[in-house]
């Protein structure tokens, strides 16, 4: 099962993010309190992630933090709240008003929520009632760093290291060549000479 997701925000859109992990597209459902936290692509993020699997559909909901994630698995227990209105209830409330909402017994707060009517407000007042008290109200936010633009002899040096080179000894072979063929060399320039000078090296 999938529990968190980091990689590279490809889109955002109502209800919905494409997180790209390692080329792979990711859809993932979320409130949008999480969707106005994570940042704008092409920024790397990562997002708590809740799998349902069903019958006909393996279902991604993402969430900021682990209370969010954590107050969707309780309200989730509650007949008639399936993921779309959970999401719907926890865009409309934070898990702080969640509490005090239930704690107040405010049916009025929980059906501003869409999909959420009286009759299951109701319901979810009586059954979650006696289950908020060990419920977190925050926790930390979305973790995003920016994507440091790929470079050819940051491409090299990969490229090098996955073909079993020690990483100090790749690293100061593609530097020599770069500082040869200048800042212009292209990757696959870089590759054949850093080749060319590692192979000087052994046979020497």
């Amino acid at each position: 099962m999938i529990a968190q997701l980091t990689g590279r925000v490809d889109a955002l859109s109502e209800g919905t993010c494409v997180i790209d992990v390692g080329g792979v597209g990711y859809l993932v459902q979320a409130s949008s309190r999480t969707l106005s936290a994570l940042p704008q692509p092409p920024i790397t993020a990562k997002i708590l992630i809740e799998t349902h699997v069903r019958e006909d559909a393996i279902v991604l909901y993402g969430f900021a933090d682990s209370a969010e994630r954590d107050w969707f698995r309780l309200l989730t227990t509650v007949q008639g709240v399936g993921g779309r209105v959970a999401l719907a209830i926890l865009s409309a409330l934070s898990p702080r008003d969640l509490i005090g909402a239930i704690a107040a017994g405010d049916k009025a707060s929980l059906t501003r929520a869409q999909g959420v009517g009286p009759r299951l407000a109701v319901r979810l007042l009586t059954e979650l009632r006696d289950k908020t008290g060990t419920m977190p109200t925050s926790s930390a936010g979305v973790a995003y760093t920016p994507i440091a633009a790929p470079t050819p002899a940051g491409d090299a040096l990969s490229a090098l290291v996955n073909l079993g080179y020690r990483r100090p000894e790749a690293q100061q072979t593609v530097a020599l060549v770069l500082d040869r063929l200048g800042d212009t060399a292209t990757l696959d320039a870089l590759i054949r000479d850093s080749l060319k000078e590692l192979a000087k090296r052994t046979a020497g």
